[in-house]
Order: C-alpha cells, then sequence, then structure tokens
C-alpha cells in the first residue's frame, strides 16, 4: 500500500463576513507576492544578489510595523507567507527551466487565492475553520474525503466569476492494482470515443453539445469587446461561468 497526497476540490458559499476576510487576504497574498517579485528582480538586477524565501520573510514583520503597509497586520501571516513559497517555487522552476520568468499577478486578469497550512485553519468533525474567522466555511460535499483524512494545506480561490472553491490536500493511502499479463490497445474515435483491440466500444455520449455553442457565442462577444474594458471584464465573467470540458473542441480563452 502507497501514500500518496491527494487534493479534493469542492465548492464553497463564504458568507458576507468571510468574503470580506477572504478579499483582504487576496488582496494581501497578491500584494507580497508582487512586492517580493520585485524585490528580488531589483536585488539581482542592481547587485546580482538572490534573495531567498527566509531573507523575504524576514521582511514580513517589518512590513507590518510601517503605517504604510500595516493593513498587512489585517490577515493571517500563513498565507502571506505562502506567497513567498509559491514565488520561490517559480523561480525554482524558472531556472530549471520548466516554465517562463515569473510575473507580476492582477486582480483582473489571474484567479484569486491564499493558501492556508494546518497552523491557519481549525479542522474538526468534518468542518474547515479558516484564520481570522469565527464561523466554519460552508461548503458543499459533492464527493466523501478519506475516512479519517486530516487536511495538511487549504487553498481558497475566487474565479472571475465570483464563485469560490476550496481544495484540500491530504494524505491517502491506495492499493495498487495488481499486475496483469494482458495488454489491450485503444484507439479514439469520432463516432466511438473508445474502441478497444478486443472490438468493444464505448459510445460518445456527446453531453457537452450544448456547452459548445454557448462557449462559441460567449467567445465572439468577448473577441469583440474592448481590451480593459468593463464590458470586456463583465463578457469574460459569463465565459469563465461555462464549463470549459466541451469534448471534439478546444476551449481557447481569450485574456
Amino acid at each position: 500500500m502507497s501514500t500518496f497526497k491527494r487534493a479534493y476540490y469542492y465548492r464553497c458559499y463564504p458568507t458576507d463576513e468571510q468574503q470580506q476576510i477572504l478579499a483582504r487576504t487576496f488582496g494581501c497574498a497578491r500584494w507580497i507576492y508582487n512586492w517580493a517579485l520585485a524585490l528580488k528582480s531589483r536585488a539581482y538586477r542592481e547587485e546580482g544578489k538572490r534573495l531567498s524565501y527566509d531573507d523575504l520573510s524576514a521582511c514580513l514583520p517589518v512590513l507590518k510595523r510601517q503605517a504604510e503597509t500595516a493593513w498587512l497586520a489585517e490577515v493571517s501571516s500563513v498565507p502571506l507567507q505562502q506567497s513567498l513559497r509559491h514565488l520561490d517555487r517559480a523561480f525554482v522552476n524558472f531556472f530549471e527551466g520548466r516554465a517562463n520568468y515569473p510575473r507580476f499577478k492582477s486582480k483582473k486578469r489571474d484567479k484569486q487565492a491564499a493558501t492556508y497550512t494546518a497552523a491557519a485553519f481549525t479542522w474538526q468533525d468534518g468542518t474547515l475553520t479558516l484564520a481570522k474567522m469565527d464561523a466554519p466555511l460552508a461548503i458543499r460535499w459533492s464527493r466523501p474525503l478519506p475516512e479519517g483524512a486530516m487536511p495538511s494545506t487549504v487553498t481558497v480561490c475566487r474565479d472571475s466569476a465570483g464563485r469560490y472553491f476550496v481544495s484540500l490536500l491530504v494524505e491517502e493511502k491506495i492499493d495498487p492494482l495488481p499486475p496483469s499479463p494482458e495488454q489491450i490497445g485503444v484507439d479514439l474515435g469520432l463516432t466511438s470515443m473508445v474502441i478497444t483491440s478486443r472490438g468493444e466500444k464505448v459510445g460518445n455520449p456527446r453531453f457537452f453539445a450544448a456547452d459548445e455553442k454557448k462557449l462559441a457565442k460567449a467567445q465572439k462577444r468577448l473577441a469583440r469587446k474592448q481590451r480593459g474594458s468593463q464590458n470586456r471584464q463583465k463578457a469574460r465573467s459569463v465565459r469563465s461561468s461555462i464549463p470549459a470540458r466541451c469534448s471534439g473542441v478546444l476551449a481557447v480563452t481569450l485574456a
């Protein structure tokens, strides 16, 4: 039996007060990420110095004591530290050739998110309460967590359509399937979704035909809007609310 880390993704419905707390947390986490990215880039460009996570994390208490950035103390410090870790990981991926140079985060362009470790949330009897909140989040449990699972990391995000989601990272024990001496070939087709070498066919359910039409219509409307306008932002929200799961169609989201 092997142990793996798996993220379980759920829709959640924060109250108005919780939405305000999350909005402040999203904003502070985004600001810290951009501040750290600018500081690291300037330090390397002007001095050839590479700032580590520890260097940047040590600056957080100083920022909270300064008058112009005292508002950082209104939210939990854990999502701010996690933003620095995400930036550190982004630079590792860049230097190892797996990603482009990190870019600044935007409130309009990027999904708003905040990550909490076990020190910043309470998990009790299947309820999740985040730091700075008095009541647990209302989560739609679309599927159960593994029995006895304890989340190690929780990420809350808000998409451009205003929907909230929560991702819980848990350790799960999975029994590997027994090895089979048999082999089988699989062919993907248009009329049949899967055809095996034994002649078995799995039909194409075409569940997403309606979504494909809605997606194409929303894409056309979005393409006609002027960049940076409020109408374009509204069109992006409508486009994001359509499930991007269409079969046989490449869903391209215009920025």
